[in-house]
């Protein structure tokens, strides 16, 4: 079995949003945006993050790149806390690690061009490469996802949604960097385009050997792609298993909800089948319950769910779940 690439444990970050009044004092308000995230990444592997808007998803992949600052926990990058490194080390390590972000255009200088934008991380971080040996790199990338060396003197708002996300991912992997963090990089995509991309990041994957953390709203595409899923709600993880054992069989209520809203090809098969509706919206992070965050929507919710929050603990081989009630749909 390999080392864990990374290993977060314990990972916290919160945001304080006090209000402060005219003539002093203040409302204090903190948000636990991750409460207590722990988990590991092989080399190699693609762990899926789902979960609603607001459950901490992407500040967890920013946090664990260290573009947030830690309440507390680690995030431990092949030995070393990077909680503990300095600016220079950090920016050492910064070619290992990338990000592709959720909206294609926006993530990329529309003054700069195409070549400009790719080529960026090239100067960066191999500053002696000639300006012949990273034109010829810009070109090869371009070309291995899918871009024409031709267009390499364009500017981004000549191309369309799914274009610009392939110039983010050529920026992104140009340095063969291990981790690629993918924050929902295909929600602003049209639904063909989403497979385009999505294939693309298996395929570099497969050849480049690096690990994706993905991050997204839509439970078939985490599945198409990831190796292992983990649920997160309210900042806190509900269900982390492999992908067969997640989907086949989840134990926690609220994973057996996003499931059963993931649509089935057969149209028989959809119609038939059962869906489990929460009721009540996602509650208020600065103001979340007591115990386990889920018990307001639980239908399994019982007296012992407002007092205590469930441990995440042992399910089955490779599966973990916080819940005091977990097991199969009844």
């Amino acid at each position: 079995m390999s080392a864990p690439l990374l290993s977060v444990h314990d990972l916290k970050v919160h945001f304080d949003v006090s209000r402060k009044r005219l003539f002093g004092g203040g409302v204090p308000a903190i948000v636990k945006a991750v409460d207590g995230v722990t988990f590991d990444l092989k080399p190699g592997e693609t762990l899926g993050l789902v979960g609603e808007s607001g459950c901490g998803k992407s500040t967890l992949g920013r946090a664990v790149l260290r573009l947030l600052p830690l309440k507390g926990g680690r995030a431990v990058w092949l030995g070393q806390d990077l909680a503990k490194l300095d600016t220079h080390a950090m920016r050492s390590l910064r070619r290992e690690m990338q990000i592709i972000f959720q909206d294609p255009l926006a993530s990329l200088n529309p003054r700069m061009t195409v070549g400009q934008i790719i080529a960026e991380p090239l100067t960066t971080f191999q500053p002696n490469l000639s300006a012949d040996e990273v034109k010829a790199r810009v070109k090869a990338m371009m070309a291995k996802v899918g871009l024409l060396p031709n267009q390499v003197n364009r500017y981004p708002h000549e191309f369309s949604g799914g274009q610009c996300q392939r110039i983010g991912i050529a920026r992104a992997i140009i340095n063969n960097p291990r981790l690629i963090v993918c924050d929902e990089p295909v929600s602003a995509l049209d639904v063909s385009i989403q497979a385009q991309i999505v294939n693309l990041l298996m395929d570099l994957q497969k050849e480049m050997g690096m690990s994706l953390i993905f991050i997204s709203h839509n439970l078939a595409i985490v599945r198409h792609i990831s190796h292992r899923v983990m649920v997160l709600y309210l900042g806190k993880v509900m269900e982390i298993a492999d992908r067969d054992s997640l989907y086949k069989n989840p134990l926690h209520p609220y994973t057996q909800a996003l499931n059963s809203a993931v649509p089935v090809p057969d149209p028989d098969i959809e119609q038939s089948k059962a869906r489990i509706v929460l009721k009540g919206d996602l509650p208020s992070p600065l103001n979340p319950p007591s115990g386990c965050p889920f018990r307001t929507r639980c239908p399994r919710a019982t007296e012992i769910c407002a007092q205590e929050m469930p441990e995440l603990v042992a399910a089955g081989p490779d599966h973990m779940v916080a819940c005091h009630h977990a097991g199969p749909i009844s």
